[in-house]
């Protein structure tokens, strides 16, 4: 069989996941029972070195969205309503100037509200499938939530439905598991990790149910397919812990006439890195004001990244201040407020059975070394995480300490890596004007004076006659605003809005057809309050 041809403006599928790392059989993991993901790697690129910029969903999908740090456009905080600077758009924007349609399918959780224009679609329906011209190129996202931390602390009947896709063969029996060193072995903590995995399975099924779908569509060689997972597994010192077990991800991309099947990358990739990607792959450059690259298509970058950056700010309630960098070997992590400990409380994280049989087994050693006895519930590696302190600076061999165990920062045979390391940081942090160091309410304040928000201004409607019809042009004098309109004959209901890029023609044969038409008109900019709708009325003159 002939390889197909390589895709001009190539329809681009993304299926990603939430709260796993590279916990896949095509990854090496004997554990792990994925054979749809499996076989998408057999059949593109698996990246070996992909990573999040955040170990938390919401500053990690703004990263994806803007192709920004959360760091440099204020969206670092879990949970923030930030207002980026004026240039910062979601991506998506580009395609569907550039004619694709594009939606999502259903998560945002940008750390802002997405704006108008970002999507054709953004709800749990949204599908390539709805285009209006089955022709039209495709950008569409599926966001799969299963393996998210709260379903692997589900009760036992909640769990029993949401697993009940798989059969026994399937399950994953807690005695078999591996756990990471820095867990305690017991009943409970092996329970999590086996559920952990069925959750990865009960995913696999739904990623082959949306793959099939592609194919019976007929639209198999004519997409790009990208499968990732937002940040590391939701399991303790993993999810919002800079560790690889909270940043590394997996990232799998099926190319057809473009990448060789079962190739397999090492380069360092960022998330971030997703966006400028897909510009690239439709012959999109990158944005100048964009800190992504694009590691595939027209516009990739000349040369791979030297390192990856990472960044922990407030945790829903809990404010910690922790950035990395590492590149293939070494990972550095600063501790800006060493004062506080690792095991600081978050109450969400809390709910989770393995953090709070990590409790009461050091509770219980507490209790022992207070009575004048040796602690003997936990292994050295296990009570790092209840160490009153976290040290200023952190060091690890990735590759002879892949579990981030053993901290090299004072040794001295180590001291000219961490120097490189803490350097290229700072350098980092200078250079992007890392807002972490900002007081949280101060950039509120800077946002919204006295708690309001701003206002987008209003669209300008410019409509010139042509002699032949009209041509419409819309501006709006906020900085960084975008433009959504609907044009329709009048008592149409439930217009999609459209992303205005261009003025628009409308001819007097299609207004002669329609009799009149109407125009809607609003201007958004992320973070804004949209602007008042502007209507217009547009009809052949008698």
């Amino acid at each position: 069989m002939q390889p197909p041809e390589p895709i001009s403006m190539p329809n681009i599928l993304w299926i990603s996941t939430e709260d796993i790392s590279p916990d896949l059989g095509c990854y090496g993991d004997s554990y792990a029972l994925t054979p749809a993901i499996d076989r998408l790697a057999s059949e593109g690129v698996r990246f070996t070195n992909a990573f999040s910029t955040s170990p938390v969903c919401a500053p990690s999908r703004s990263a994806i969205i803007t192709a920004m740090y959360p760091t440099a456009i204020g969206t670092h905080h879990m949970r923030s309503r930030a207002i980026p600077p004026p240039e910062v758009k979601c991506f998506p924007e580009y395609l569907r100037a550039a004619g694709y349609y594009c939606t999502n399918n259903s998560k945002t959780d940008y750390n802002f509200e997405p704006p108008l224009t970002a999507w054709d679609e953004s709800n749990n329906t949204a599908h390539w499938r709805n285009r209006p011209d089955k022709s039209q190129p495709f950008f569409s996202v599926f966001n799969l939530t299963s393996t998210h931390e709260s379903q692997i602390r589900l009760n036992e009947e909640a769990f029993a439905n949401a697993t009940r896709f798989l059969s026994p063969a399937e399950r994953h029996d807690p005695a078999k598991a591996i756990l990471p060193p820095y867990y305690p072995d017991t009943p409970i903590v092996r329970k999590d990790w086996a559920r952990y995995y069925d959750l990865i399975t009960r995913m696999d099924k739904q990623v082959e149910a949306i793959l099939k779908e592609l194919a019976d569509d007929g639209l198999a060689e004519n997409t790009v397919v990208f499968f990732w997972g937002d940040h590391g597994r939701g399991l303790p010192r993993a999810k919002r812990w800079l560790y690889d077990s909270g940043l590394r991800v997996p990232l799998l991309v099926r190319y057809p006439g473009k990448v060789a099947p079962g190739t397999v990358r090492d380069d360092l990739v960022s998330l971030m890195d997703l966006g400028p990607t897909v510009l690239s792959l439709t012959d999109i450059p990158t944005p100048k004001h964009m800190q992504g690259q694009a590691f595939l298509g027209k516009y990739q970058a000349k040369k791979p990244r030297t390192y990856i950056f990472g960044h922990r700010d407030r945790m829903d309630e809990t404010y910690d201040l922790i950035r990395s960098v590492n590149d293939k070997r070494f990972k550095y992590i600063r501790n800006y407020q060493s004062g506080k400990p690792y095991a600081q409380f978050i109450g969400y994280a809390e709910e989770m059975p393995t953090l709070q049989e990590m409790r009461r087994l050091n509770k219980e050693e507490s209790t022992a070394k207070g009575a004048g006895k040796i602690p003997n519930q936990l292994t050295p590696a296990q009570r790092l995480f209840f160490q009153p302190e976290k040290p200023t600076e952190e060091l690890y061999d990735l590759q002879n300490d892949p579990h981030e165990i053993n901290n090299l920062a004072g040794e001295k045979r180590f001291e000219g890596e961490r120097k490189r390391l803490r350097g290229a940081l700072e350098k980092w942090v200078k250079e992007t004007k890392d807002l972490g160091f900002t007081p949280e309410q101060q950039l509120i304040d800077q946002w919204r004076p006295n708690g309001v928000s701003p206002v987008t201004a209003e669209p300008k409607v410019s409509v010139s006659e042509t002699g032949t019809g009209y041509v419409i042009t819309l501006t709006c004098p906020t900085e960084g605003a975008s433009i959504a309109y609907t044009l329709e004959p009048i008592g149409k209901p439930d217009e999609k809005w459209q992303l205005y890029s261009a003025p628009l023609s409308v001819s007097n044969e299609e207004l002669a057809r329609a009799g009149k038409l109407l125009l809607r008109v609003k201007a958004v900019r992320i973070g804004y309050t949209d602007s008042d709708e502007i209507d217009v009325s547009l009809g052949i003159q008698k």
